[in-house]
């Protein structure tokens, strides 16, 4: 059966698999391409901490949900162009 709910359970799950995202691409920067690297870097982890602040702040799973959409957004798109030296297709839209 397909939930179409946003649990704490499903929240936390997507907590977990951002960070790792944000944690591989931060040590994989292009570093002839650092401040760009940087600024996809740092909207990925606003957008992150965005989400942490409506979860346990608000309680509003809606928008947690949404900035964590946001957040991978970012780390996926840097990592489509280069900014991040990534190989790792369960974590980003790149190749292997």
């Amino acid at each position: 059966m397909i939930s179409d709910k946003i649990t704490i359970e499903k929240l936390n799950k997507y907590f977990s698999i951002t960070k790792e995202a944000l944690d591989k691409a931060g040590k994989a920067l292009d570093t002839t391409r650092l401040k760009e690297a940087e600024d996809f870097l740092d909207m990925a982890s606003r957008y992150y901490s965005d989400a942490k602040y409506f979860m346990k702040k608000k309680k509003d799973y809606v928008l947690a949900f949404a900035a964590l959409n946001y957040a991978h957004g970012w780390l996926d798109a840097g990592a489509r162009i280069g900014l991040f030296k990534v190989k790792d297709s369960r974590l980003f839209t790149v190749d292997d």
